[in-house]
């Protein structure tokens, strides 16, 4: 049996085109000893994914060209032959884009709990990589206080929304969501349930955020990086904390980044400026799945999913991220027979 494929072949500039990948067959891997093999279900779509095409140093080494596109999903065990993992296992880790990958020693699986009554694209969003981000970034690098005022860009996104939702639960005063265009932002007020949210693509964000936070922003969490964070730099409280979690605004540039021109007000208003990677909480991610799971079961916790059918289709749902084509959490079902008990 073959395995369908999606190599890296060219670097890409700006957006990825019909020539960065390519859709490739090759031979079902073998399971030897101390091993399981996967049967690909579903493949998370982040940003990140695109930072790790460019060759350009990270928390991980760049894709080489000719290999796998890197990239976390789930998946359903059907051969094992180790101790670690059972067939029927549904398991999450990293695939990267193709239908077949193998448990290894160098590249481990997590085995997602059932009986909660999720299913695995829920289990994808909320549980997986996008929610515990938000969980640790917001309480443990943000140090959510009861009463802050939080600002969160990429609002309507997978990551922003929980960040949001979850500031809402601990007793934020007002949270604000920054989107991209007027649906979006309704959007996030609306279903997710922020106090209000600011259109970034609308004139003077700057002096919009002042008005709906008169008293300044104590807590910023930053999925965009750039103009944005530039703006809310311009607005921060006393004491301010400013988490880094990513800037999808600036992945996709081609020419000379602009520098940030508020950055002295970190020092006016004695505020901090944090960035975190989520592997740092690797050991912690069960505290943040039972905390998340509770939330959605008791529906204080709403999520969407934007599922794009086909293993060849995801080359352009990535490209969805950048486009503000999805809404919420961005995945793509490669087989759709595996089911979450």
């Amino acid at each position: 049996m073959d395995n369908q494929q999606i190599l890296l072949t060219k670097r890409p500039t700006g957006l990825i085109d019909a020539s960065t990948t390519t859709l490739v067959s090759t031979p079902r891997p073998t399971c030897g000893e101390g091993e399981a093999l996967i049967k690909v279900a579903m493949l998370s779509i982040d940003p990140t994914i695109r930072t790790w095409m460019n060759d350009a140093p990270g928390y991980l080494p760049p894709i080489a060209i000719g290999e796998v596109v890197r990239g976390s999903g789930t998946g359903v065990v059907v051969e094992s032959r180790s101790e670690r993992y059972q067939v029927g296992d549904v398991v999450f880790g990293m695939t990267g884009w193709q239908e077949w990958v193998l448990a290894t020693k160098d590249n481990s699986f997590s085995v997602l709990p059932t009986g909660m009554g999720l299913d695995l694209a829920t289990v994808m969003n909320v549980l997986g990589v996008t929610g515990v981000t938000a969980y640790f970034g917001l309480l443990e690098i943000g140090r959510l206080k009861e009463g802050d005022v939080v600002v969160v860009s990429g609002a309507a996104g997978a990551t922003g929304s929980v960040v949001g939702q979850i500031a809402k639960a601990r007793g934020a005063s007002k949270v604000i969501g920054v989107a991209g265009g007027p649906e979006k932002c309704a959007e996030v007020v609306e279903y997710y349930g922020f106090d209000a949210c600011l259109d970034y693509r609308a004139d003077n964000l700057a002096r919009r955020l002042h008005e709906v936070a008169p008293k300044g922003v104590d807590l910023y969490f930053d999925n965009v990086g750039g103009d944005v964070l530039d703006a809310v730099l311009g607005s921060l409280a006393m004491h301010g904390r400013v988490v880094l979690c990513g800037a999808i605004s600036q992945y996709n540039e081609t020419g000379e980044r602009g520098g940030l021109r508020n950055t002295s007000m970190l020092i006016v208003r004695r505020g901090r400026m944090e960035g975190f990677i989520i592997l740092d909480f690797a050991s912690r991610f069960l505290e943040a799945q039972i905390e998340l799971a509770t939330m959605v079961q008791a529906g204080t916790l709403r999520h969407r999913e934007h599922v794009v059918e086909g293993l060849a289709s995801a080359p352009d749902a990535l490209n969805l991220l950048f486009s503000g084509g999805n809404h919420g959490k961005t995945l793509v079902r490669v087989d759709e027979s595996v089911q979450l008990g």
